[in-house]
C-alpha cells in the first residue's frame, strides 16, 4: 500500500541520493551515502503499464488519500500509519521516540541482560529497497549512552535562569514569525490612528475649529482604513505570542524535578510532555533531537508550534 510499482507503472527518483560529511568538524574523515525521498514533483510514472498490476492504481490513490488524511493529525496519527509497538512488561523510557538516521524509521526497544537497547534491523525492511543501502544489518543504540545527555541538554534548557532565552528561541523557531510581526505592525498602526482621531474630536469639543482639523482628521482617517484593510486581507497568523510560551513552559511544571527522578516512567511522562523526538546517526554517534512543547498547548491557543534542536554527540 505504499509501493507505487505496484499498480503495474514504472516510477523513477522516489529517491534522491545525498552525500554528507562523516564528521563536519573533521572533513579528512571522509562523508557517507544516505537516501532520502524525494519531493512528489521529482518523482516520474511511465505513461504505460510496465508489469502485472497487484492493485489498482483507484485502490491505491483511495489508500493514500486516506494516509494522508490520518497523517494531517499530527506525530500522534502518523505513529497510527506504523507497526505498532509490542506490548511489554519493560518500561522503555524513549519507547516510540528513538528513529535511525538510515531509514528514518521508528526502532524498537530491546533487552539484553541488564541493558536496554534501541534496535533498527534492516531485515524488517523491503527487499531492495534503496534505504538498504549503506544500512547496517542492525544498528544499535544504548539507552543508557543517550538518557544523560539528553537530560542534560533539557535540565539546561528549562533552567530557570535560562527562562527567558528558551523563550526567545521557541518564538524564533516558528514559521509565522514574520506573519505575526506584520500582523502586530498592522495593529499598532490602527490603535494609532484611533488614539490620534480621538484627540482632534477632543479637540473640536474643546473649541478647535473644525475647519482647521480637515486635512489632519483626513490624514488620520486614511491610516486608519489602510491599517483595517491590512488585517481584514492577513490571515490570522498561526503562532503563540510570548505570553502564551510562558505560559506553556508553566504547563509543564518542574522539568529539573522531573529529571531528576530518573525513573523509566516519570521519564516517558516527561518526554511525551516535551513531545521529544530524537534521530540516531550511526556513524557519527550522535542524536539529532527535538522537543516540540507547543503542541501540548489548550485547544483554545491559537495552534503555534514551536520546535528546538539540537545534535548532541555520545560517548564511545
Amino acid at each position: 500500500m505504499e509501493n507505487p510499482r505496484y499498480t503495474g507503472y514504472a516510477f523513477f527518483g522516489r529517491w534522491t541520493k545525498h552525500v554528507t560529511l562523516l564528521d563536519p568538524d573533521d572533513v579528512s574523515a571522509g562523508h557517507v551515502v544516505r537516501f532520502r525521498r524525494a519531493e512528489p514533483e521529482r518523482i516520474v510514472r511511465s505513461r504505460r503499464p510496465a508489469h502485472p498490476e497487484i492493485i489498482s492504481v483507484e485502490t491505491f490513490t483511495e489508500v493514500q488519500l486516506l494516509r494522508r488524511s490520518r497523517a494531517a493529525g499530527g506525530l500522534d496519527a502518523r505513529r497510527k500509519l506504523e507497526r505498532g509497538p509490542k506490548k511489554t512488561k519493560k518500561v522503555y523510557a524513549l519507547r516510540g521516540r528513538v528513529r535511525c538516521g538510515y531509514c528514518t524509521r521508528r526502532m524498537e526497544g530491546t533487552p539484553r541482560e541488564s541493558r536496554i537497547y534501541y534496535r533498527c534491523a534492516a531485515r524488517t525492511m523491503v527487499p531492495n529497497s534503496p534505504a538498504l543501502e549503506g544500512h547496517p544489518k542492525n544498528v544499535y543504540l544504548p539507552e543508557s549512552a543517550v538518557i544523560e545527555p539528553v537530560n542534560v541538554w533539557l535540565g539546561d534548557v528549562f533552567d530557570p535562569d535560562n527562562r527567558d532565552q528558551m523563550v526567545k528561541a521557541l518564538i524564533a523557531s516558528q514559521g509565522g514569525a514574520a506573519e505575526l510581526g506584520a500582523h502586530e505592525a498592522a495593529q499598532k498602526r490602527l490603535d494609532a490612528a484611533d488614539a490620534k482621531l480621538r484627540r482632534l474630536r477632543s479637540a473640536i469639543e474643546a473649541g478647535v475649529d473644525p475647519a482647521a482639523l480637515v486635512e489632519s482628521i483626513n490624514d488620520a482617517q486614511a491610516q486608519r482604513t489602510t491599517a483595517r484593510a491590512e488585517l481584514d486581507g492577513a490571515p490570522t497568523p498561526n503562532v503563540l505570542a510570548p505570553a502564551e510560551v510562558y505560559a506553556m513552559i508553566d504547563s509543564l511544571g518542574d522539568v529539573g524535578r522531573e529529571l531528576n527522578r530518573a525513573e523509566p516512567e516519570k521519564l516517558q511522562q516527561l518526554y511525551e510532555k516535551l513531545d521529544l523526538e530524537m534521530v540516531y546517526q550511526h556513524e557519527e554517534r550522535a542524536v539529532d533531537v527535538s522537543i516540540c512543547p507547543a503542541r501540548r498547548v489548550s485547544a483554545g491557543v491559537r495552534g503555534g508550534s514551536c520546535t528546538l534542536f539540537t545534535r548532541l554527540r555520545l560517548s564511545s
